[in-house]
């Protein structure tokens, strides 16, 4: 069966180098005709399309899972972890400052406005002493209601790889899963908190940094100094893992991005999503932040992680991809 998938796959007219992806070989149109042509094949059963992504999980799909599981290879990544991305070369680097006035001219009209929950792709390392590092690829979306309670959904995909089977964990070991496997789903009771990041950001400078240094302060080891370049980052996440901003709130960030120290332009790249974006620097001891945001209104897309020097005892290497997120509006 993954000799035929190969095969499959192989006729996909779209280079290996193609510029669409900096990971992966195939676009979204690529990656449809071929989910089409596994679908389209009469030995394989249809099956409901999925909740998030709206793609079928196969019966190779299945196959493939079954095999695995029954063969004991569930300590071996079902999916391939992400390389960094790679920054167009023929591309111009263009300013934080210059992207801040973008998303500040964006936002006079007010439109689209903030709102209460978050809708993430995210892919994360786990890391023992005593076993291989894996990448954990999942998405979730938190939705809040009128009486302040609200509903997280967690589900094991990749958008990189759809239809394939995604590596989770459970119990203390990693496993396979269905591509669009539901993790979680929990709803909370209501919650009024006031304090950050359960309170609305504010679209003032002076007040989002005061807003984001609480936010993140209980990672802090200095309370006294203002953040740091890779603290505001840190909050920033925080920040988009609670509230899904709206253009004011955006180009004020945006702005608290462009005064941070040490976060230089490096041009255009195409995240994991598929969205061009430009890509903002930072490197610190041992790990390089890329900051990835929309040149058209500023707002933040993406953020990875990856490790510049190699943590043998771990089996990391440098240029291992540690974490990313992409967040979605």
């Amino acid at each position: 069966m993954a000799d035929e998938l190969d095969l499959l796959r192989g006729a996909n007219p779209v280079p290996s180098d193609g510029p669409h992806y900096g990971d992966g070989p195939l676009d979204h149109n690529a990656e449809r005709h071929l989910d089409r042509l596994l679908h389209e094949r009469p030995a394989i059963a249809r099956r409901g399309p999925r909740l998030l992504w709206g793609l079928a999980a196969t019966g190779v799909v299945a196959a493939l899972v079954s095999a695995l599981l029954f063969t004991g290879q569930t300590t071996a990544p079902a999916i391939a972890a992400p390389r960094p991305l790679v920054v167009r070369a023929d591309s111009t680097p263009v300013s934080l400052k210059t992207l801040a006035e973008r998303a500040k001219a964006d936002a006079r009209d007010g439109e689209p406005e903030l709102r209460k929950g978050t809708h993430v792709q995210s892919w994360s390392m786990g890391m023992s002493e005593d076993k291989p590092p894996i990448t954990l690829p999942e998405e979730r979306i938190v939705r809040w209601n009128a009486d302040d309670s609200h509903t997280e959904i967690v589900v094991a995909t990749d958008p990189r790889h759809p239809g394939r089977p995604v590596l989770v964990e459970g119990d203390g070991e990693p496993r396979v899963v269905d591509d669009g496997h539901v993790l979680s789903r929990q709803t909370y009771p209501p919650s009024w908190s006031d304090a950050p990041p359960k309170s609305p950001p504010p679209h003032d400078a002076v007040e989002l940094s005061a807003y984001l240094e609480e936010a993140v302060r209980a990672h802090l080891s200095d309370h006294s100094k203002p953040l740091s370049t890779s603290e505001l980052l840190d909050a920033t996440k925080i920040l988009l893992d609670h509230w899904t901003l709206g253009a004011r709130e955006s180009a004020v960030l945006a702005g608290l991005l462009a005064d941070a120290e040490g976060l230089r332009p490096v041009g255009q790249v195409r995240d994991r999503l598929g969205r061009g974006g430009q890509a903002y620097v930072y490197e610190m001891s041992g790990a390089r932040h890329m900051l990835i945001m929309d040149p058209a209104d500023g707002a933040v897309l993406g953020l990875e992680t990856t490790f510049t020097k190699a943590e043998p005892e771990y089996g990391v290497k440098a240029g291992d991809v540690m974490s990313y997120s992409a967040w979605m509006r």
